[in-house]
């Protein structure tokens, strides 16, 4: 059991890296295609500020996903997690390389579901359902996972849509030259939304890392995140940023259409503020598909016909498809394994 325990906490490591050239590295894309940056510039300023999130954005998000597996067998928890990560990881690398920015979170959180289920039925997994028809009506697990999925796109696309249609108000007299000071602006912007992406992304694996010590008897509680880890998770984190991503910056910052400062500031503010408020409430969401939402929003605001819809369309497909596959794919996987593993 330790031998698998071990290579499960390699692999998550090794999905923290493919995070961050798939999830996280969207970030900088209006950044760059808006010229507010070079890519230099952006990519290392992403990698930065995701860094000191990952370090400094706390463990709500690390709490929720560990909780999501039920089940009482510790030799099993370490199988879940063993095939859920190397589902995840499977998904990352093949929508990147069809440059599809589709998400990590998602991948992993299906990832989880069909391994939990194969492994103990539906008591394997946390649905939530009880909590949310209790009396205090309370949020949790995949009802919760859910729940935010929706919210934050709905923030990304609508407020980056409203707050676009208001800069076109209060900017419509403006000089050319009030770019600079825009510019200067998506910084700042650019600079929050990759703190609070850092603080989210990296608290998936290290919830993952932490629940596998604790199965594995290293561990006196689940909710224990080693420092090491922490550490490992925002330096894979950042150097998966530097080193990948750049097809799917192409397909967020060109294709949809063409990025001016304003627009990169409207959409990065709309993003930042929609992965904050579900970073604090301890909910695992995809960066990329609210990026992706809140730059078809500011689209729509400026001039919905000048947005390759085809495009969005693409990546909505890889939005809704990603949990059902990854669920199924996972699923199967624990099922075909588990006559060789012993649980």
């Amino acid at each position: 059991m330790f031998e698998i325990a071990v290579i499960t906490i390699v692999l998550a490591l090794i999905f923290t890296f493919t995070n961050g050239f798939q999830d996280a590295s969207s970030l900088a894309a209006t950044f760059i295609a808006s010229r507010s940056a070079t890519p230099k510039q952006g990519v290392i300023l992403i990698a930065f500020v995701s860094f000191l999130g990952a370090i400094l954005g706390g463990s709500a998000v690390a709490f929720t996903l560990s909780g999501l597996i039920t089940t009482d067998s510790g030799t099993g928890t370490i199988w879940i997690m063993f095939v859920a990560i190397t589902v995840a990881i499977g998904w990352n690398l093949i929508t990147w390389w069809f440059g599809l920015p589709s998400s990590s979170t998602h991948a992993l959180i299906g990832g989880l579901i069909g391994a939990g289920v194969a492994a103990a039925g539906t008591g394997g997994v946390l649905w939530g359902v009880g909590g949310l028809a209790g009396p205090a009506y309370q949020l949790e697990g995949v009802v919760k996972i859910l729940v935010f999925f929706i919210l934050s796109i709905v923030i990304g696309f609508v407020g980056s849509f409203m707050l676009h249609k208001i800069t076109i108000l209060l900017l419509r007299n403006a000089k050319r030259k009030i770019n600079n000071g825009i510019m200067r602006l998506n910084w700042i912007a650019a600079a929050v939304m990759g703190f609070f992406n850092g603080a989210n992304d990296t608290q998936k694996q290290l919830g993952i890392i932490a629940l596998v010590l604790f199965a594995a008897g290293q561990s006196s509680s689940p909710d224990l995140i080693p420092v090491w880890a922490r550490i490992a998770c925002a330096v894979l984190m950042s150097a998966g940023i530097i080193g990948g991503g750049w097809r799917i910056m192409h397909t967020l910052g060109n294709r949809l259409f063409k990025i001016e400062p304003i627009h990169s500031f409207d959409s990065q503010f709309s993003s930042g503020a929609a992965i904050a408020i579900s970073t604090i409430a301890g909910a695992p969401v995809s960066s990329t598909q609210v990026i992706t939402s809140s730059v078809l929003g500011v689209g729509a605001a400026e001039n919905a016909r000048k947005v390759k819809w085809s495009v969005g369309k693409d990546i909505l497909i890889a939005m809704l498809v990603t949990i059902p596959s990854t669920t199924i794919a996972a699923a199967l996987i624990y099922t075909v394994i588990s006559p060789f593993t012993g649980v």
